[in-house]
């Protein structure tokens, strides 16, 4: 019977992913990692690069893995920033995602080691473009940062297996295509506009009209429960939740799904039943988490949790 680990958001930070994999019995054996135990293998779920400084070693025990069969490997918002950064838009010539001084702060750690224009460079953003958004298994589904059957549906419709095209790269950057909605929510979260007039103060003070939401929360009766990242969430509006809203929120008869993206600290917790948010901020000074599922179970458990940092009750 099969048994994946799931590993989330690991940004450059090659101790805490050689750490866990020794963790869940994984060695390294002709350059690559695997598990004596052939049926069990590692499923990655996004966001390898940028903050720590081993992009390139992270992202070689990852491409190891994944072409020795031993993990499989999807896609985060950094890859596809990355990808964004290093292509030019073949109608204008300027890159797919501005050069600016924010995104290259945010990409710095990965251009540090594969500078622009560089044949190494070149090669990791190739691979990094056959990785899909998602991957829906036998048991259990996977994506980065939001699973929504809109989305998923129309990346399944239109793409292969949720791998996207060159010419679908590009129309994912143009904010009047339908590609880059569907590729932001399922790599970057949903965000839904407020009731017509209503605003809240984000952290700085600036009025906002769009929230960002739990769209795990199968129980959320209103903008408070089904909102992240406001402040003070009084400030919401008290009418009930628009039924088109309370559509995306994922079942929870459905399979099961993991997902990184979101800098979660503290103890780790089940977001429903079946859905479990496995990013604990390993990026910056966190655990790196991982769940160890075992084909034909339907519900998760939190004891199947492993992680890098005792800090963390499990």
């Amino acid at each position: 019977m099969s048994t994946y680990d799931l590993i989330p958001d690991i940004h450059g930070q090659t101790d805490k992913l050689t750490s866990i994999l020794k963790t869940l019995g994984y060695f390294q054996k002709n350059g690559s990692w695997r598990n004596s135990d052939t049926d069990r293998k590692c499923v990655f779920l996004g966001d390898y690069i940028d903050r720590g400084a081993g992009n390139e070693s992270v992202l070689g025990i990852v491409r190891g893995m994944v072409e020795e069969g031993s993990a499989q490997a999807i896609m985060g918002n950094h890859e596809l920033n990355a990808i964004h950064y290093h292509t030019m838009n073949p109608n204008t010539g300027v890159p797919l995602r501005a050069w600016s001084k924010t995104n290259n702060d945010q990409h710095a750690s990965f251009l540090d080691e594969f500078p622009v224009g560089s044949k190494k460079a070149f090669e990791q953003i190739s691979w990094m473009q056959t990785l899909p958004l998602f991957l829906e298994l036998d048991d259990f589904r996977v994506v980065h940062a939001c699973w929504n059957s809109e989305s998923i549906e129309f990346l399944n419709e239109n793409t292969n297996s949720g791998v996207l095209s060159g010419d679908q790269f590009v129309f994912a950057a143009d904010s009047n295509s339908e590609f880059k909605n569907h590729v932001d929510i399922t790599t970057k979260g949903l965000e839904v506009n407020l009731p017509s007039g209503a605003t809240f103060s984000d952290i700085e003070g600036a009025k906002r009209s769009k929230i960002r939401v739990k769209w795990w929360n199968s129980l959320a009766k209103t903008w408070a429960d089904l909102s992240m990242s406001v402040p003070d969430p009084s400030e919401l509006p008290a009418s009930p939740l628009p039924s088109s809203l309370i559509r995306m929120i994922y079942p929870l008869n459905s399979k099961p799904v993991f997902f990184g993206h979101y800098w979660l600290t503290g103890s780790p917790k089940l977001q429903a039943h079946n859905v479990l948010c496995l990013d604990y901020s390993a990026g910056y000074d966190g655990p790196l988490m991982a769940y160890t599922f075992q084909a034909g179970s339907k519900a998760l458990y939190l004891q199947h949790l492993s992680s890098t940092a005792s800090g963390i009750k499990l």
